[in-house]
């Protein structure tokens, strides 16, 4: 029973902690997407390579994130669990582009 429970509490932080990750990528990507916008209806935006400079970086981000998380929380990454974290990231990420397309 105990080892039912202790895979499941596993799971559920690895879910939250992968939510966490995407969620707070895709509140970046918004944040940069606004600025663009912003710039682009402000003139200032020269061309659309300009949409595409940071973007390596934030993508960099979120790979140390990750990397971060399984060097820290190194059971999260231990006999399947890390399959939670990564649909928690997905879970993160849709939940902020979803939201943005409801508002469009």
């Amino acid at each position: 029973m105990a080892l039912e429970l202790m895979i499941m509490v596993r799971s559920l932080l690895a879910l939250i902690a992968g939510g966490m990750i995407g969620t707070g990528f895709g509140m970046i990507q918004e944040a940069a997407r606004r600025r663009y916008k912003r710039l682009q209806h402000e003139g200032k935006l020269r061309s659309v390579w300009g949409v595409m400079h940071g973007s390596g970086k934030r993508v960099a981000y979120l790979l140390m994130a990750l990397v971060l998380v399984q060097m820290v929380c190194p059971l999260l990454f231990k006999n399947g669990v890390q399959w939670w974290v990564s649909a928690g990231v997905v879970v993160g990420y849709a939940a902020i582009l979803v939201r943005r397309l409801k508002i469009s």
